[in-house]
């Protein structure tokens, strides 16, 4: 009997050290997965720019609102990643609500973002249809 009681203790503090651990590297790797979705919109707007730039300088048409609207995209998914791993820490409704609000927006903004691109694509494919 005692042995049991023993080794239910044990069971319980590494299940509180498991949990210890969990709220000490998922908001490190949350912030990492956050800052590199963050990157990707940075370094897809900056690139967009420049076509844009050099669209307007030598009166060529490139596919820009293609680029920016496909890092805009792979960054908000990054971000949708970071939030879903930061329901692993969640303690309260309270921070359920918000979370889950904050994905809603997130996916919601994704959805129009995969719809302005795919009819930017069909756009792009009637003027090159119509250049041949």
């Amino acid at each position: 009997m005692i042995s049991l009681l023993l080794l239910a203790e044990t069971s319980q503090e590494s299940v509180a050290f498991f949990e210890h651990i969990v709220q000490i590297i998922v908001p490190e790797i949350t912030g990492i997965i956050e800052l590199m979705g963050i990157i990707v919109i940075i370094v897809g707007s900056i690139k967009s720019f420049y076509m844009y730039g050099r669209s307007i300088l030598k009166h060529v048409h490139y596919p820009i609102k293609l680029s920016l609207g496909n890092s805009l995209a792979l960054g908000l998914e990054f971000k949708m990643g970071a939030e879903i791993l930061k329901t692993v820490t969640i303690r309260t409704i309270d921070e359920i609500m918000i979370l889950g609000a904050i994905i809603v927006l997130r996916a919601l903004l994704s959805v129009l973002i995969h719809y302005e691109v795919k009819n930017e694509k069909e756009h792009n494919q009637d003027i090159t249809d119509i250049e041949y």
